[in-house]
C-alpha cells in the first residue's frame, strides 16, 4: 500500500517567477519529510514551472493547466491531494522557520480536524515587518471568525476528509467562507502557540483587492451570524479599522 503522506503543501500559481523563490525554499528547508509538494500552475508563461522544477523537492508534482482563478485551483489541489492535511502555501508566501512542518506534525499526531497557528508578515524584500494585526486565539471555535478571519488562511491546516470545496461565487474571500465551513465540521483544533508558523506575503490578492473582499467578507458574515449581529459588530471594528489606517499613512 503506497504510503499516505501526513501533508499536502500546496501552492497555487500563476506567472509567480517573481515571488515564488522563498516559497519553494521554506519547502525544502523542512526538517520534517512526511509530505507531498503539489503546485498547481494556471499555465504560467514565465519561469516559474522551471523554478518548481530546479528546486528539485522530494514528493512534488505540478499540473499545469487554464483555470478560472486561485480558488478554482485550490478546488483541483483538494481533488488531488493525497495527505491527510491540507496547507495552503501560495506563492510568495514561506514555512516561517525549518521547523514549522515540526511542530504540525507533533500536533498532528493526536489527529485533530485543524491545526492553526499564527502568522508574521514579511515585505517584498522578506523583511519581517510584524505580526498580523489579527491574532489567533488560543481556543477556536466557528463562532470566533464573527470577529473575523483570526486565523491566516495560511496558517489553517486543515484534515482533508472533512474540507468542502471553496464557494466559486467568491471572488476574494472563499478562504473565510471555507474556513468557516471547516470549522462547523471540525470536532477539535489544535493551537500550535505563539511563534509564527506562516510567513505571510503582504501583495498578495486579497490584500490588492481589499475593499471588494471586504464587502464578500460582509455578506459571509451575515450569512453564518446575521445581518444586524453583523452590523453592530462592524460598528466596533470601527477603530480598529481607523487604528491600521492610521499606522499605513505613519
Amino acid at each position: 500500500m503506497e504510503h499516505q503522506p501526513t501533508f499536502s503543501i500546496v501552492t497555487v500559481a500563476w506567472n509567480a517567477a517573481r515571488v515564488i523563490g522563498p516559497t519553494l525554499e521554506s519547502v525544502q528547508q523542512q526538517s520534517c519529510r512526511d509530505f507531498e509538494y503539489l503546485v498547481v500552475d494556471g499555465a504560467s508563461t514565465d519561469a516559474t514551472l522551471q523554478l518548481v522544477t530546479d528546486a528539485g523537492i522530494a514528493g512534488t508534482r505540478i499540473v499545469s493547466e487554464p483555470d478560472h482563478g486561485i480558488y478554482d485551483a485550490m478546488n483541483k489541489a483538494i481533488g488531488l491531494a493525497r495527505g491527510r492535511y491540507l496547507i495552503w502555501l501560495n506563492a510568495g508566501d514561506a514555512l516561517a522557520t525549518p521547523r514549522s512542518l515540526e511542530r504540525m506534525a507533533a500536533l498532528a499526531a493526536a489527529g485533530p480536524d485543524v491545526i492553526y497557528g499564527q502568522t508574521q508578515l514579511v515585505d517584498a524584500s522578506r523583511r519581517v515587518v510584524g505580526m498580523r494585526h489579527l491574532t489567533a486565539p488560543d481556543r477556536l471555535g466557528w463562532r470566533d471568525f464573527a470577529r473575523g478571519m483570526l486565523v491566516c488562511h495560511q496558517a489553517f491546516v486543515a484534515r482533508r476528509e472533512i474540507v468542502p470545496r471553496y464557494d466559486l461565487r467568491y471572488r476574494y474571500s472563499a478562504d473565510y467562507d471555507w474556513c468557516i465551513k471547516v470549522l462547523k465540521r471540525s470536532q477539535r483544533n489544535a493551537y500550535l502557540g505563539p511563534e509564527p508558523v506562516v510567513s505571510f506575503l503582504e501583495e498578495g490578492t486579497t490584500t490588492a483587492h481589499h475593499k471588494a473582499s471586504l464587502k464578500e467578507r460582509y455578506h459571509i458574515m451575515c450569512h453564518y451570524y446575521g445581518t444586524v449581529p453583523t452590523i453592530v459588530r462592524h460598528l466596533s471594528f470601527l477603530p480598529r479599522y481607523l487604528k491600521q489606517k492610521l499606522l499605513h499613512h505613519t
